[in-house]
């Protein structure tokens, strides 16, 4: 984001109390104005506020953006006028991660909906209907431009762009630009949209249902007809060409190396990626780093198996199917022989965990950019979904496919829970064969 402490050198023009500066303080109110009205869309706020007559709305700041709250609110005051009697309260310590809609923290105050600002993973809610503010983090067009350009004017491949949403602003400007730049060539450019910056529950779970889930890819367009093929993830979505898969395609990242982008590299492994750094304005081609996190999660897979006690660690109370899949995780346990323990648990660390020695894994059922944790810390392994469903389902084998969304994951028919011949496995951890049946009345 663009917005930062005024010491900081803010783009929010100091304010000194000294009466010498009065009228620097009067000229620099209004850019600060409209610097606030710019990032933090204060009109389109309102206008989601007074078109569904909403009278208590929860204002979802993450850490980095907390310092603007008060500011916010006051212009969100103004614009809603001072005859609408509308609640706003500001929350500003999030139950989980700070990528999701907080419904708990919401639900104190009774409100009706949440204004989430900052980054966000764009996850459907369960109850909550929520107004989602991306920010317009800097990033420099023609530069931008000129190095995309100069690289991808000697790659043939096709391209897929995806960004973090913080750039949503800048993409369709880029996207003329890139066109301008490169009229000669026959280049196959595909630029992802938003889906949508407004959540309503019912409607999203409509979406789920005709397009797949988040994560996921469909032969399917909008109105259900078989052309391309469309594919989503992140709150983005994008059409591929008849025939073609993303392998096919060289992926740009506009975006910094954050979770987002974790999320981008698991998924589409088989794909050739390179990233643009909008803040050094530099193109890295090098993501072999992020792509050996695979071999990690791999040797966590392993381990799982061993396990005798699995602990579910819920992650969200409001991603729409976190119920749904911590059944189907209790059922794929269960049915594997073992024994299942759910905790609830807001942002797990190493002493948090360390209070149940008992588990020799655990589950994270959370959002697709929080579910990996680094846990080579933990007593434990954690691991996500999709790995339990591998780790515990006999027969089962990784074929380099990754799936970070766990509702792409329920009634999944790639990985059926089914009760399995109790027989002798291989163990790579302990170099032979282990009777799992055996380990179960230890």
């Amino acid at each position: 984001m663009p917005l930062q402490d005024p010491a900081q050198g803010s783009i929010f023009p100091s304010l000194s109390s000294s009466s010498s500066r009065s009228r620097t303080r009067r000229r620099a109110s209004q850019p600060a104005a409209m610097d606030l009205e710019l990032n933090f869309e204060i009109s389109r706020t309102a206008e989601f506020i007074l078109n569904r007559n909403f009278t208590r709305v929860a204002l979802q700041f993450p850490d980095d953006l907390l310092k603007h709250s008060t500011k916010v609110v006051t212009c969100l005051r103004n614009k809603l006028g001072s005859g609408n009697k509308v609640g706003l309260f500001v929350m500003a310590d999030t139950t989980f991660g700070s990528c999701c809609v907080d419904e708990v923290g919401a639900s104190h105050i009774g409100a009706d909906c949440v204004i989430h600002y900052g980054h966000t993973c764009l996850s459907p809610t369960s109850t909550l209907p929520a107004f989602c503010v991306f920010g317009k983090a800097s990033i420099s067009i023609p530069l931008c431009v000129e190095k995309l350009s100069s690289y991808f004017g000697t790659n043939g491949k096709p391209i897929v762009v995806l960004y973090g949403l913080e750039y949503a602003h800048a993409i369709s400007h880029i996207k003329e630009a890139m066109v301008e730049a490169m009229p000669k060539t026959k280049l196959e450019l595909i630029f992802a949209d938003v889906m949508c910056s407004i959540i309503n529950p019912l409607e999203d779970h409509r979406k789920s249902d005709e397009l797949g889930y988040l994560g996921s890819c469909s032969s399917v367009n909008s109105l259900g007809v078989a052309t391309g093929t469309r594919c989503s993830l992140g709150g983005l979505i994008w059409d591929l060409l008849e025939g073609r898969r993303m392998e096919d395609y060289l992926l740009l990242w506009i975006g910094p190396d954050n979770s987002a982008f974790s999320n981008v590299v698991l998924t589409f492994n088989g794909c050739e990626i390179v990233r643009y750094d909008a803040t050094e304005d530099q193109l890295v081609t090098d993501v072999s780093q992020q792509k050996r996190i695979l071999k990690r999660r791999y040797y966590l897979v392993e381990r799982a198996k061993d396990a005798n006690m699995v602990g579910i660690l819920v992650g969200t109370l409001g991603v729409a199917g976190y119920l749904h899949m911590i059944r189907q995780m209790k059922e794929l346990i269960m049915l594997a022989g073992k024994k299942a323990y759910t905790l609830v648990m807001g942002r797990p660390n190493p002493a948090k965990l360390a209070n149940f020695p008992e588990c020799d894994v655990f589950i994270y059922v959370s959002c697709a950019q929080t579910a990996l944790l680094d846990s080579k810390e933990f007593l434990a392994p954690v691991i996500t979904p999709f790995e339990a469903m591998l780790a515990f389902s006999r027969g089962s084998q990784w074929t380099g496919t990754y799936i970070m969304e766990f509702r792409d994951l329920i009634n999944s028919s790639q990985l059926e829970v089914s009760k399995q011949p109790e027989e002798a496995r291989f163990s790579f951890l302990k170099g032979g064969y282990v009777e799992d049946f055996e380990l179960q009345g230890m």
